[in-house]
């Protein structure tokens, strides 16, 4: 079971997020369009477009491959875009599922997160300054969220000469419940804040509960999220 919601926000002119949930083949995914660039929705949208063509795979291990294959491909095209469109860019978050097994694979400062028994667990780490700069030692996460170039990404489809997907496998749990979205989404709210907005039981109710959490404050950037029970 999955839901999903995605908004604009109370500022931006167009949504440059995407998703998919394709549950018959265990793939879930959300990408973010890099608004400071030029066609942020057309590298998000080719994102999800060639993860909605990848064909029903008979292990976990195949699966990664052919998304791995599929983003190769669609980082290459948008950087041959450049000299036509401008530089566009695009983080990517991949939820893959088979059985008792889930991996993720990601690009970027979107994530992944699991709730399990209340407390929501980030799978994946940012791809963004403010993330290097914690983890160097450099900057405490205070400091590091609060840097004039935080946001700036480290890793993402079409910016940089070669595609760096990083990866997470774990076991999945009867209670676990999945938890992809942009930052757009985190950059609105704390952790406690999205632990208790999913603190029920029915996804669509869940997920109208974070959606107005979220879009009760500012909503600067494009919000978008997946839940998935798996």
């Amino acid at each position: 079971m999955w839901v999903a919601r995605s908004h604009p926000g109370w500022v931006r002119q167009r949504n440059e997020d995407a998703f998919i949930g394709r549950p018959e083949i265990g793939l879930f995914a959300v990408a973010d369009g890099m608004g400071g660039l030029v066609a942020g929705d057309r590298a998000s949208r080719a994102a999800i477009d060639a993860l909605a063509r990848i064909p029903p795979q008979d292990t976990l291990v195949g699966l990664d491959r052919e998304v791995e294959r599929a983003l190769t491909a669609v980082h290459e095209q948008l950087r041959d875009a450049v000299l036509e469109v401008g530089p566009c860019g695009t983080t990517v978050v991949v939820l893959l599922l088979a059985g008792e097994d889930f991996r993720v694979l990601w690009c970027g400062d979107s994530r992944a997160g699991r709730l399990r028994a209340g407390r929501l667990e980030w799978l994946t780490t940012d791809h963004n300054l403010a993330a290097q700069l914690v983890r160097s030692g450099r900057l405490a996460d205070e400091e590091a969220r609060r840097h004039p170039l935080a946001s700036r990404l480290t890793r993402a489809l079409g910016c940089y000469p070669e595609l760096q997907l990083e990866r997470v496998a774990g076991r999945v749990s009867a209670s676990d419940l999945f938890l992809l979205c942009t930052d757009g989404l985190t950059g609105e709210l704390r952790d406690a804040e999205i632990a208790s907005a999913l603190a029920g039981s029915d996804l669509e109710t869940m997920a109208d509960c974070l959606s107005r959490a979220a879009l009760a404050g500012n909503a600067h950037d494009n919000i978008t999220f997946l839940l998935v029970r798996p």
